[in-house]
């Protein structure tokens, strides 16, 4: 008796949402080697002003729209509570991916509109005001943590800490995020780099090098 032959289903792809990958090791190190030969002490702004922290743009109270589950605010907005403070045109915000939904029906249902997709796992949406929004989803070992341990804006909108926005910057490495990281990371409190030292070395280890690179850096920019 001839068995019978099943035509084998192609397997399923799954679509991962993972945020952090060091894709850019060589465009940062390349950043880096350039800013290192040309970095002088100082950087033309007094400590004062670096040292001031500001939450003068306005930023839409999203706890009044999005309230099913958990988010922190990220991206350049989030750089107001550890650097001083630059406009910035649109707000991004982090979420687990597993949440989506109840994210995306929050903003439905306060009449946000969807524009489009994000190049990497998200969205992008426009607020009932006009303000723009991107969402990233991630499913990183390390975003609960970033979700459960936000620090605060006066406003009491949840941001980011300072190690995981470092990590996303990282890992990122556009020239704006290394400057920004570098920024950061000179005005931090040493108990703020140790634990900013621990998060890399965790999920992102290839840059522990750089890490250090940026840090002397930003030193180097405070310093008189």
């Amino acid at each position: 008796m001839t068995p019978e032959i099943r035509e084998r289903k192609p397997l399923r792809k799954l679509k991962i949402f993972m945020l952090i990958k060091d894709l850019s090791a060589q465009k940062r190190k390349f950043f880096l080697g350039l800013a290192i030969k040309r970095a002088k002490p100082g950087s033309g702004s007094s400590l004062t002003f670096l040292q001031k922290r500001t939450w003068s743009y306005p930023v839409n109270s999203l706890q009044s729209v999005l309230k099913s589950a958990p988010f922190v605010v990220v991206g350049g907005v989030a750089t107001r509570l550890y650097m001083p403070e630059r406009m910035t045109l649109d707000i991004d915000i982090l979420i687990k991916a597993n949440d989506k939904n109840l994210i995306y029906q929050d903003l439905i249902n306060a009449q946000a509109k969807k524009i489009g997709e994000l190049s990497i796992a998200g969205s992008q949406w426009q607020l009932s005001d006009n303000t723009a929004l991107d969402v990233l989803e991630a499913e990183d070992d390390w975003v609960d943590a970033a979700l459960s341990k936000p620090n605060y804006s006066p406003d009491k909108i949840p941001v980011i800490a300072l190690p995981y926005l470092v990590l996303m910057k990282l890992s990122a490495s556009r020239t704006q995020d290394l400057a920004d990281v570098s920024r950061m990371l000179g005005l931090a409190s040493e108990k703020d780099l140790s634990e900013v030292r621990q998060v890399i070395a965790l999920y992102l280890p290839t840059a522990t090098e750089d890490l250090d690179s940026l840090i002397a850096l930003g030193k180097l920019e405070i310093s008189i």
